[in-house]
């Protein structure tokens, strides 16, 4: 079974920087496209990066220039760095396979005070 273990969140003032990481278990980490989904109060859950097995990326438009995904398949870890963050980045972030998700891990709380 897949599990999906998020951590690094954490309260954090606008323009300032996170890294988030989320251990994978249970499934071959090295053929999978994996990406970080955010849900924000109130809002659907959302993809915000991705990145295939062969570390091409893909950024919504939101956070596009900011945050950057990578992946590191000996570790069978995927990361988020967030940098020059604002306020309307405040939920939860979660990992999880790109097609075929998984059952969702506990995600890791990100909250940007302005």
């Amino acid at each position: 079974q897949v599990q999906l273990v998020e951590s690094g969140g954490g309260l954090v003032q606008a323009g300032g920087s996170l890294r988030l990481s989320c251990a994978a278990s249970g499934l071959i980490f090295s053929i999978n496209a994996l990406g970080w989904y955010r849900q924000a109060p109130g809002k659907q859950r959302e993809l915000v990066a991705d990145i295939t097995r062969g570390g091409r990326t893909n950024y919504a438009d939101s956070v596009k220039g900011r945050f950057t995904i990578s992946r590191d398949n000996a570790r069978n870890t995927v990361y988020l760095q967030m940098n020059s963050l604002k306020p309307e980045d405040t939920g939860v972030y979660y990992c999880n396979l790109v097609i075929g998700l998984a059952s969702w891990g506990q995600g890791t709380q990100v909250t940007v005070s302005s």
